[in-house]
């Protein structure tokens, strides 16, 4: 009894892991390039909105999932605007654009309130016989959906690029020492737009798997401070994909682990609240200019990079 307990919190965990992992990784880029993205959560709700509406409109999941992936990094490029060509506040783009996407998303997805995706328009988990009766592992690892062996995939490659080949070099500098990237006659605000998109597109992810795999009936606020989250992570993995992926499992199983032990009389509300209460406290260690020397945080994020 114990035994699969367990396992449901940990496949259930796994499942909750993924919009989180989706996200920390572009955030991830985004910073290392020296680009802070504070618009995560209006990308991955607008990602959620057209996602679930593109895919409940032509019976496509991947076609909805396409859908969220551009409204993202349509935000992103707005973003990238803002904050790189007219230099201006990313804190401040990053938080209307979080607003924006938000209030798009409830004024496309009002009518869809209570709107369920079909089963054969949902990415559902399909187990991998017979590894999926492997007990304890089998099917948290072998039960899953086709976007959890893609966020598996793309954290194993995003951490190949950023510290084992020469554009991630590159893309580190653009955070570390703009300077020495456009000495070299590279673009910081190419590197930089490149890596802002790429987040953006990994939030639109994000949100569409919360809307076609992992509550495939559209509500209000899907998303649910998950964008949040995401961002402190990645303070939290200290700007690495390999323990972003190891710290987003940590927050799915704290998440699905407050379901599961509401059933043996622990309080609802201080379960469900505590992964939001990591997240600022995190969020607040992590304002500290001196922590973030400390824990490796790239030297120029959130400076426009100005020519000399």
């Amino acid at each position: 009894m114990e035994l699969l307990m367990v396992e449901n919190i940990l496949w259930i965990g796994f499942r909750s892991a993924v919009p989180l992992l989706l996200a920390a990784l572009g955030e991830i880029y985004a910073e290392r390039s020296g680009v802070l993205n504070l618009g995560v959560e209006g990308m991955m709700a607008l990602g959620a909105a057209s996602s679930f509406i593109v895919a409940i409109q032509t019976g496509s999941p991947w076609l909805g999932v396409l859908s969220g992936l551009l409204a993202a990094v349509l935000l992103a490029l707005i973003h990238c605007f803002i904050s790189i060509t007219l230099k201006s506040n990313q804190v401040v783009s990053g938080l209307a654009l979080s607003m924006l996407g938000l209030g798009v998303s409830s004024i496309i997805g009002r009518k869809y309130v209570g709107a369920q995706l079909p089963p054969e328009v949902r990415l559902l988990p399909r187990p991998l016989d017979p590894l999926h009766k492997i007990p304890l592992i089998g099917k948290p690892v072998f039960d899953q959906d086709p976007m959890f062996y893609m966020s598996l995939l793309l954290t194993a490659i995003l951490w190949f690029i950023l510290f084992r080949t020469r554009y991630g070099i590159i893309v580190r500098s653009a955070g570390g020492n703009p300077a020495a990237v456009d000495a070299a006659g590279i673009s910081v605000a190419k590197v930089r737009y490149a890596s802002t998109i790429l987040g953006g597109a990994l939030s639109g992810l994000a949100g569409a798997y919360l809307s076609i795999s992992y509550n495939p009936v559209w509500i209000e606020n899907i998303t649910a401070g998950r964008g949040w989250i995401a961002i402190a992570l990645v303070i939290f993995s200290l700007w690495d994909p390999a323990k972003a992926l190891l710290t987003s499992f940590l927050f799915g199983s704290i998440e699905a682990s407050s379901y599961t032990l509401q059933a043996f009389g622990y309080s609802q509300w201080l379960l469900s609240a505590l992964p939001y209460l990591l997240t600022i406290i995190i969020l607040m260690i992590g304002s500290s200019s001196k922590f973030r020397r400390r824990m490796g945080a790239p030297r120029y994020l959130g400076v426009p990079y100005e020519r000399e």
